[in-house]
């Protein structure tokens, strides 16, 4: 195969976030530059949330600082709203992902917001950068993250319905990349194929971006339905680090290199050295003081090399 997956590194963000362990912002660049040596172009590297809820993400603007504009990278910063937003303006950040939820319930629990509540911020934001047009440097690109695609841990159960109405609302708005999230990993790859397929009818002309979850360990599984159903972008966190302190359970993100490998072996390719994840993976293990819990950290690639 000649088809190439991009991969987009959200460890410094999402699986960083959720850890017990606060790593200062130099330790967070760190995991930067050891990433993109692995060959990620795409990384998540910051969350514009107040420290008093996610103190993991504290020194934003520090990290940023400290990650210069660089040719062929984009760096990524979170925000939840247009607070978030404005800091992200005054900062090196390429790109700005809008976090969003599928459901009332873990809108109101992750940023104060209903879904409509939420489609009114992003419309204000889409506002806004209209009116920064022409001005060098102001609108770094825009996408959206759709939390609880495939169930909320308050409201139960998300339909196809909703979501391809809420995927519709968004793509109106002239978002051009939409991301759909299993934030507390209870999809499935059938699931996934269904809702995928209404994504597609709510926005044919945004390209989707995956996001899964291993907490029931069917991650892996979900992002092949995903690539199957001919999605070329996905999430994936170093180790497999992470999860949300806002939805109880979740753990880490579908593993880097546990991804690569998978897709790798296929004849994908993904632009990642995987020996380098593998070493990745099991350094920020010692800076969070745990083993990281990805599959490829313990056993290694293969075959193997030298």
């Amino acid at each position: 195969m000649s088809r190439t997956i991009t991969i987009v590194e959200v460890g410094p963000r999402d699986g960083l976030q959720n850890e017990s362990t606060v790593l200062e912002p130099a330790v967070r660049v760190e995991l930067v530059h050891r990433l993109e040596a692995a060959g990620a172009r795409r990384i998540e590297a910051v969350s514009f949330v107040h420290p008093k809820y996610v103190p993991q993400m504290a020194g934003a603007e520090e990290v940023m600082a400290l990650l210069p504009h660089a040719p062929g990278r984009s760096r990524i910063g979170l925000v939840l709203n247009g607070k978030g937003y404005d800091r992200a303006l005054g900062t090196a950040v390429d790109e700005v992902n809008v976090a969003m939820s599928a459901t009332d319930g873990f809108g109101l629990k992750n940023q104060g917001l209903s879904v409509d509540q939420q489609v009114g911020m992003l419309a204000d934001i889409v506002a806004g950068r209209r009116n920064a047009e022409g001005q060098p440097g102001a609108v770094p690109a825009l996408s959206a993250t759709l939390s609880c695609v495939w169930g909320c841990p308050f409201d139960g159960e998300v339909s196809v319905g909703q979501v391809e109405e809420l995927v519709g609302r968004i793509a109106e708005l002239g978002v051009r990349e939409i991301a759909l999230a299993d934030t507390i990993g209870v999809g499935d790859p059938w699931s996934v194929t269904r809702k995928v397929e209404a994504a597609r009818r709510a926005a044919p002309d945004a390209a989707l971006r995956l996001h899964f979850h291993d907490t029931r360990n069917t991650g892996l599984a979900n992002a092949y339905a995903g690539v199957e159903a001919g999605v070329d972008v996905l999430d994936a966190s170093v180790g497999g680090i992470g999860g949300c302190p806002f939805a109880p359970g979740a753990t880490g993100n579908v593993a880097t290199e546990d991804l690569v490998y998978m897709l790798e072996r296929a004849g994908f390719t993904t632009g990642y050295d995987l020996d380098a994840l593998i070493a990745t993976a099991r350094w920020i293990g010692e800076r969070i003081g745990r083993p990281a819990p990805s599959a490829l950290s313990r056993a290694g690639g293969w075959p193997k090399r030298g």
